[in-house]
């Protein structure tokens, strides 16, 4: 098990292979959730996502005789998870999606490595350089610019973008805490349990919010959610948990800096949703913030959130 605070970084080819694949696999999604949010009841169709997607890693870990959390702090750790990694945040991202396009909500969801630098000193005491938190003002201040500019003038519209930025939230603290407390159980087994939780409570809220309302399915939101379970999330949570023990968690979180521009060229090319240009200039100003955060981690000269120095 890897100490909370231990940072390996990219030691191997297998290492930027998962973060490559993750970066693809997670660009691909936000078009799909679009797609299937169309036909489908939000919420219904994440709890589904869900069921899916727990039960191909139930059958796996079972499978190969992967060992199950043995203590109840285990298995607590990993129910927190289930609600704050995958219940919370895909609740707010199938919900938005059906009033914002997949662009926006990409963009917005690339101001997690930005969370998570901010929860990262908070939850395990690691200090953060200071060029990093001058960069975290700066993102936030194209995160706004941002929000009052891709966001669509409607209460629906705006709502749906703090829905995003909730979740946010939520999966940076979950990242954290994961890293800090949730590495002793196998990344594929872990996942199973997220995701059966996940299934759980979405599956309520769904039965409580949208009963009486209709799904409509097509060949493409099958193939979407087939999509969505099994490589959006089987597969990319697994790698992702396997990465997590070997990564810094807000280095880990630049995955979040590709993700919105395969999002935002699949939904150009796919769904001919505009990209204004004060979009642009806002994705440059907070992908720029966040790439210095991830970048100025010096072994030379950190700052604590107290602003003291140390060398």
């Amino acid at each position: 098990m890897s100490s909370p605070t231990a940072r390996i970084g990219f030691a191997s080819r297998k290492h930027y292979c998962a973060y490559g694949a993750l970066c693809l696999l997670w660009g691909s999604t936000w078009i799909a959730v679009r797609v299937l949010v169309h036909d489908v009841p939000p919420f219904r169709a994440a709890a589904i996502r869900f069921v899916l997607a727990s039960a191909i890693l139930g059958i796996a870990a079972l499978a190969l005789k992967l060992p199950f959390p043995r203590s109840t702090r285990e298995w607590r750790n990993q129910i927190i998870l289930g609600l704050t990694m995958m219940t919370i945040p895909y609740c707010a991202v199938f919900w938005a999606e059906q009033h914002i396009n997949a662009s926006l909500t990409a963009l917005l969801f690339a101001s997690f490595p930005l969370v998570v630098a901010i929860w990262n000193p908070l939850l395990t005491g690691e200090t953060v350089p200071r060029r990093a938190l001058f960069s975290i003002v700066v993102g936030l201040g194209g995160m706004a610019m941002l929000f009052f500019q891709g966001v669509p003038y409607s209460r629906v519209g705006r709502l749906s973008a703090v829905a995003v930025l909730v979740g946010v939230v939520s999966a940076a603290w979950a990242t954290v805490f994961a890293k800090r407390d949730a590495s002793a159980t196998s990344p594929l087994v872990s996942t199973g349990i997220q995701m059966a939780v996940a299934a759980v409570l979405t599956m309520a809220v769904s039965l409580t919010l949208e009963r009486g309302q209709q799904s409509h399915w097509t060949d493409a939101s099958f193939c979407m959610l087939l999509l969505l379970a099994v490589l959006g999330s089987a597969v990319a949570f697994s790698l992702y948990y396997w990465l997590l023990r070997d990564i810094a968690a807000y280095q880990l979180g630049t995955i979040d800096l590709v993700v919105p521009l395969v999002a935002t060229t699949e939904g150009a090319l796919l769904l001919r949703e505009s990209i204004p240009p004060l979009m642009i200039a806002a994705m440059v100003v907070v992908l720029g913030a966040v790439l210095v955060v991830i970048r100025s981690e010096s072994p030379e000269q950190i700052t604590s959130f107290s602003g003291r120095l140390e060398t």
